[in-house]
């Protein structure tokens, strides 16, 4: 009789042991997804000024870059700030090589890119996009005083060593050129800069933002805004904010992003070019 009722009282044990793991369990997992709903984390490269850069504190308007003691500033940053304060979130930034934004997003470690990305038609088949927050023109950076610091067309460029990031619609368009030597795609344009100085490429394609901040920070570049210009679709020279398939806070996005005027997006864009870390 004693060991039938030390069985039962073991097995109560049990049940009950088993009942609170799973109570406690479910109330991590719930607090889990409570603090994952609290926040919008943005990819973004954090090297690609003026939409994004790194710098070492919050002047500005920085925000801190997740696992990291740096910040991450720039015409995305107010951007992304607008956009999470609208749905009542608190932005985490989670700096990301970019090849890896798509399959970050798509994996849920960010919920979404905003790092100066176009909606390409190839793009729009992995995720969805947002309305534009930006627009911008192709121009060329190459060397001051080069051979070709004065070109005015695509033809001037002909022989031209010439480049562009990796996976980009930049990277595309070099092939108007007439003749173009078109080398390797770079993964950056810190890295485009090293090689522009050192006469491994003889100028790079670039959104006139980044070519202003370029020519900032190394009085040797300068950027030649071409007559006849790259043939290129809007989408091609727009960015936009990309999101998961479906995601739900696309149409609450958008509006936030309507809601701020052109001449507003130009001074954004103005103030994060005189704020970035090569203009100081």
């Amino acid at each position: 009789m004693s060991k039938k009722i030390t069985l039962l009282m073991t097995t109560l044990l049990a049940v009950i042991l088993l009942a609170a793991c799973g109570s406690s369990e479910e109330g991590t997992s719930s607090s889990s997804s409570k603090e994952d709903s609290d926040v919008l984390k943005v990819g973004l490269e954090a090297g690609y000024a003026p939409f994004n850069w790194t710098q070492q504190d919050d002047s500005n308007g920085a925000v801190k870059i997740e696992g990291s003691e740096e910040y991450a500033g720039g015409y995305d940053v107010e951007i992304a700030k607008r956009v999470a304060d609208a749905l009542g979130k608190k932005l985490v930034i989670v700096k990301t090589e970019w090849d890896g934004l798509l399959p970050a997003l798509e994996s849920g470690v960010i919920d979404a890119i905003i790092a100066g990305m176009s909606p390409t038609d190839e793009r729009k088949k992995v995720i969805d996009f947002t309305e534009n927050y930006y627009t911008s023109e192709l121009v060329i950076v190459t060397k001051a005083g080069g051979k070709y610091a004065n070109a005015k067309t695509l033809a001037d460029f002909a022989g031209a060593k010439i480049t562009s990031q990796l996976n980009t619609t930049n990277y595309e368009v070099i092939d108007q050129i007439p003749d173009v030597q078109k080398e390797t795609a770079m993964e950056s344009f810190s890295h485009m800069r090293v090689a522009l100085e050192s006469g491994v490429i003889d100028g790079y394609v670039a959104e006139r933002p980044e070519a202003v901040s370029s020519t900032a920070a190394n009085e040797n570049f300068v950027y030649v805004e071409l007559e006849d210009g790259f043939e290129t679709k809007e989408e091609d020279t727009a960015v936009a904010i990309g999101l998961k398939k479906g995601d739900e806070n696309l149409e609450a996005i958008n509006e936030t992003l309507k809601s701020i005027s052109e001449e507003e997006r130009k001074q954004l864009m103005d103030e994060a070019i005189a704020n970035q870390p090569a203009a100081k």
